[in-house]
């Protein structure tokens, strides 16, 4: 089953809008005739969202960077929202911008450092919950760039999940935006997946 969802995240008027393929909207006029409520939902802003009931997952506040024009590895960051009555799975992604996407995310060894380890099994989204992808945690990583993350292009991405299928997208890539520290994924070893410092 494949699923489109497009959209160009941070240029939104609002930090807090959220894009929905075409059956959050069929749902929420159904919902607004009914008098039915919305379920409180976190942004990734820690503003309330308003979440309706869907047959699809959703993607907020999503965005791309690489650490320099010539990086060999980049990264995407997004809210995942299920709205639907079952847990889901992202268990994979692909995009031809890069030669291999994978899922992962961070971890502490035993010596202190923080490590990036690529998430087997996928991540979890709950029924009428959410996800954070974001730097310094779990995160989509793109390995072997076939072209550069500047600043305002649009990166075609697919998502995978275990119960919605395919879902593609298309994320802004957003040089410029200090959520957290800066990890450079250019320099990084993928076979050790070892960083020295978690600034992601």
């Amino acid at each position: 089953m494949l699923k489109t969802l497009t959209f160009a995240a941070l240029v939104a008027a609002s930090p807090t809008m959220t894009l929905a393929c075409e059956t959050r909207a069929k749902q929420d006029a159904t919902d607004h005739q009914t008098g039915a409520m919305a379920a409180p939902m976190m942004g990734s802003d820690g503003d309330d969202m308003p979440m309706m009931a869907g047959d699809a997952p959703m993607v907020h506040d999503a965005y791309a960077r690489a650490a320099t024009p010539n990086a060999r590895a980049g990264a995407a960051f997004m809210v995942l929202m299920n709205p639907t009555s079952e847990d889901d799975q992202l268990i994979g992604a692909r995009s031809d911008v890069a030669a291999r996407v994978e899922i992962h995310t961070h971890i502490k060894g035993d010596d202190g450092v923080m490590k990036m380890r690529k998430v087997e099994g996928g991540l979890t989204i709950p029924a009428g919950g959410s996800h954070v992808l974001a730097r310094g945690g779990d995160h989509i990583m793109f390995m072997g760039l076939k072209q550069s993350f500047d600043q305002g292009k649009e990166i075609p991405v697919t998502l995978i999940f275990e119960q919605a299928g395919e879902i593609d997208v298309s994320i802004l890539v957003d040089l410029e935006r200090e959520d957290h520290g800066e990890m450079d994924h250019s320099q990084m070893d993928h076979g050790e997946m070892t960083h020295g410092h978690s600034d992601h």
